[in-house]
């Protein structure tokens, strides 16, 4: 019976087993991405960002069709401009980065949407917004793969200087230059990890694999280093456990990874040990004299 419920599909299916390996993919690269996201206070940064990739993948769209390149490639140069274009109008006028990132991501949202409407069916513009996990094809599970890959290791090369912005940045930039580039780095790897995500997920539930295990781990653990194994914990067993209700239930996989990442979240903000409803509300012990 366990063996049936747990293990069989991925056993009996191939197509289950890719869309396991790309969503644990996704949950090793995206995870970290969003706990340093959330740190710093740019969990929405994310969700535009998200956003501002499907421009740039319906133009791969109507010049190549569904062709993985074209598209990854559209939407990491849509998601750059995007970034770039929003920090140089925050520096250079009155309005702030977050206002201009909003901007963006509505226009962005509305002409990706039109794009693909004018060059395909409602079944592509499903596609796009959602994505198809259960349609993963090898090309695009080594894309994932190779953006998880190279997104740890680029953590690992500008780790302190993110970690210093997030705890304090004002003595990272008097004792060193490096968080800037660091930040446009972080950028960087946000595209690029909302590019794997929308392969598998679309564009609306791309930044769901980023940011609720994040926020997730939030409720579990004190320090970064806890808080990313945690995030990367509940976006495995999101996917996991995602995949799972989805054939067993006959419901869209995307939808119904997001979903139990969501209810992992709910519970977490019950029965977290760090900062949870339930042991807030315990007596607390006090220092004794």
């Amino acid at each position: 019976m366990l063996f049936d419920t747990f293990i069989a599909p991925f056993a009996e299916f191939e197509f289950m087993r890719r869309a396991l390996a790309g969503t644990f993919a996704l949950a090793f690269g995206a995870a970290p991405i969003g706990v340093f996201l959330m740190l710093r206070r740019m969990s929405l940064i994310g969700d535009a960002m998200a956003h501002a990739i499907l421009p740039g993948a319906a133009v791969g769209f109507m010049i190549a069709g569904l062709s993985l390149f074209a598209m990854a490639a559209g939407g990491l140069i849509a998601g750059f401009v995007v970034a770039v274009g929003a920090g140089l109008i925050a520096r250079s006028t009155q309005i702030k980065e977050d206002a201009s990132l909003a901007a963006f991501f509505l226009i962005s949202l509305a002409l990706g949407v039109t794009l693909v409407s004018v060059k395909g069916t409602n079944v592509d513009l499903l596609h796009f917004l959602f994505g198809s996990v259960l349609a993963i094809d090898d090309p695009t599970l080594l894309l994932i793969v190779g953006i998880a890959s190279l997104s740890l290791i680029v953590l690992a090369l500008i780790w302190r200087p993110l970690v210093l912005e997030c705890v304090d940045p004002g003595f990272l930039r008097s004792v060193s230059r490096a968080g800037g580039p660091a930040h446009i780095v972080f950028l960087a790897l946000v595209v690029m990890n909302l590019v794997g995500g929308f392969q598998a997920l679309g564009t609306l539930l791309a930044v769901g694999i980023m940011m609720l295990p994040a926020v997730t781990a939030r409720f579990w653990a004190r320090d970064i280093t806890g808080m990313i194994g945690c995030a990367i914990g509940s976006a495995a067993a999101s996917g996991w456990a995602g995949l799972l209700v989805s054939y067993h239930f006959n419901l869209p996989s995307g939808p119904a990874i997001i979903l139990v990442a969501g209810a992992l979240y709910a519970m977490s903000v019950l029965c977290g040990p760090v900062g949870g409803l339930i042991w807030l509300a315990l007596p607390q012990k006090h220092l004794e004299a």
